[in-house]
């Protein structure tokens, strides 16, 4: 019992000790906060009314430094020109091509998430949209295409015949490894500078200097998905069908119906 009074003694002293320094009132920041606006007096003066939103970076969308830190990369060129990219439209969809979408879809269709940060747009929605309707083309048009007669048929030991149906001729070429051979983003990216669109993309390539390495193939067919979900958003999935089978599968070697 008397071993015990010392340490009684020490965890009452501590408790008395740890009221003492208990504050009575919150404390208080000696630099209260301060809520910041990264807008330059420049920039709201601007009046982006009359302009139109592709053109411009959204003031409040910008960060207050530099997210590529003493970086040493150039800055990419990409086309600023509505005129140039109305004769592109023309080139993919044929005359009164540049009519066909609205003037901010347009531009959103071929603008890739690395341009500006993604901060005026990107076309990753539209791209997913148009890739379901271009391989669902791909794949009818493998199904009505001619059988593939090449290679020849085992005879059936048991002397059965296969039932056949006309409808049925073209299912042997209906097959993964044929639609993405077919498809592929190297066949897709041709196809793209076929039609010169690598001339108003707009992107931001890791490696300006090496547009290859940096995925240039891979953001070409990105953005020939992108059209056909354009147009399919606008003009409905009829017409966006007409444009993946005669615009694009048909130069990739297809054999439409």
């Amino acid at each position: 019992m008397a071993s015990l009074l010392p340490t009684r003694a020490v965890r009452s002293v501590a408790c008395s000790a740890c009221r003492s320094f208990t504050p009575s009132a919150p404390a208080k920041l000696a630099f209260p906060l301060v809520r910041r606006n990264y807008s330059t007096p420049a920039e709201d003066s601007i009046d982006y009314t009359d302009k139109p939103r592709w053109s411009y970076t959204p003031p409040r969308t910008k960060a207050p430094f530099s997210l590529h830190y003493d970086s040493k990369r150039p800055d990419f060129p990409v086309n600023n020109d509505p005129e140039k990219l109305n004769k592109f439209y023309i080139r993919f969809l044929g005359p009164d091509g540049d009519k066909v979408l609205s003037d901010e879809v347009k531009w959103l269709a071929v603008t890739h998430k690395s341009f500006d940060q993604g901060r005026r747009g990107f076309n990753d929605r539209l791209a997913f949209l148009g890739k379901r309707i271009v391989m669902l083309q791909a794949s009818l048009a493998l199904v009505q295409s001619p059988a593939n007669t090449t290679h020849p048929v085992t005879p059936d030991p048991y002397g059965r015949e296969p039932f056949t149906h006309p409808a049925l001729d073209g299912l042997s070429n209906l097959s993964v490894p044929t639609q993405q051979y077919l498809t592929s983003k190297q066949h897709l990216a041709k196809l793209a500078q076929e039609y010169e669109l690598h001339e108003v993309l707009r992107w931001s390539p890791r490696k300006p200097h090496n547009l290859q390495t940096s995925g240039l193939a891979l953001v070409l067919a990105h953005t020939m998905y992108a059209l056909v979900g354009a147009i399919s958003l606008e003009k409905g999935n009829k017409v966006a069908n007409q444009v993946a089978r005669e615009r694009i599968l048909a130069p990739l070697g297809f054999k439409l119906a």
